[in-house]
């Protein structure tokens, strides 16, 4: 049987449903080149963050400005530019020399902390020949006057914005902490967005016992978290229009292939690559066509939303039902 693995996201077509979500792996050439080969259909790129970028503008300037304090005969030589690429410069070169070097779609990701920052940088970004944005917006309601609509109100005035000034396509990743996710994606759509990505995985801050201090360790997603995003996408595939990728949890076959029976479009993995590398790609790849061959589907296409809550046969269990079905069994509970 000819398996066909194409699949559409964000109006683009992937010749797989693999993507690299943002991560390591895509900050160096060698590397990305890497995951084309191993069968990537496409790729997020690290994220650019606006506070680096501030940070660095200030840092040149005091030096411009200070550097010769106390060299009354240095003020001649005084450089008025830096030969040195600064990070925002770095990050548009990458995304032209990864056009330049690959097949595949490029997805850059942003995260920005002012309105000027969205704006300016999206347009440069698109300048740079990125395929589609991915807003990696990280908002936290820390005050008791927000409320959960004025949360929602300022991604839909990013969105808003940025759809009216850019042409690539524009997909938000979400955090999975939304009172009403499937009204908010809604929304989203209605405000200009392509495509949304659940779940996003913020990192927790933690506190070390001996020192006292704030412990920032990185902890890599694990199978079981797929699982809160198959809910969701099976709750939402025929609600909304819009694109629906998956992240969080992603590192097998088995488990892509969940994914998209709820009916996401894309799924993309990045723990998975850490830990085995880009080839794992591959073996992901040949087990999913085997397992679609065994169970005689012939495309992605007809794979994905086959299983989503309206297709499903038991359309209830992703509802109520099976919150209270689990309760209701009797379990032995083994305990090393």
């Amino acid at each position: 049987m000819n398996i066909n693995l194409t699949t559409r996201y964000l109006g683009l077509e992937f010749k797989n449903p693999l993507v690299p979500s943002s991560c390591p792996l895509s900050r160096e050439l060698d590397s990305a080149k890497s995951l084309e080969d191993a069968g990537a259909s496409g790729l997020v790129l690290f994220s650019l963050f606006e506070e680096e970028i501030i940070q660095e503008e200030e840092e040149i300037a005091n030096l411009l400005q200070f550097q010769d304090l106390g060299h009354g005969e240095a003020d001649s030589y005084i450089p008025d530019h830096f030969e040195q690429l600064t990070k925002l410069e770095n990050y548009l070169e990458h995304i032209e020399s990864l056009k330049k070097s690959l097949d595949i779609p490029v997805i850059a990701s942003l995260n920005c902390i002012t309105d000027s920052g969205w704006l300016a940088h999206s347009r440069e970004i698109e300048l740079a020949g990125a395929d589609a944005l991915e807003l990696n917006i990280y908002h936290i309601p820390t005050t008791v006057e927000e409320t959960a609509i004025a949360t929602e109100d300022f991604y839909l005035g990013i969105v808003k914005h940025l759809a009216k000034s850019v042409n690539i396509p524009i997909t938000i990743k979400l955090s999975s902490q939304f009172s009403a996710p499937v009204n908010f994606v809604h929304r989203l759509e209605s405000s200009g967005a392509n495509g949304v990505v659940l779940f996003n995985r913020f990192y927790q801050p933690d506190i070390d016992l001996e020192s006292l201090q704030p412990n920032h360790q990185l902890h890599l997603s694990q199978s079981y978290e797929a699982l809160l995003r198959m809910h969701w996408v099976a709750l939402l595939k025929v609600k909304v229009n819009l694109s629906l990728a998956a992240t969080g949890g992603l590192h097998t076959a088995r488990d892509v292939i969940k994914l998209l029976l709820a009916g996401a479009d894309i799924t993309q993995m990045a723990s998975s690559l850490i830990i085995n590398g880009p080839e794992h790609i591959s073996k992901v790849l040949d087990d999913l066509k085997n397992w679609m061959q065994q169970h005689e589907y012939e495309s992605v296409e007809q794979l994905k939303g086959s299983f989503s809550q309206q297709r499903s046969p038991s359309p209830w269990v992703f509802a109520r039902t099976n919150y209270l079905e689990m309760l209701g069994k009797n379990y032995q509970i083994k305990l090393d």
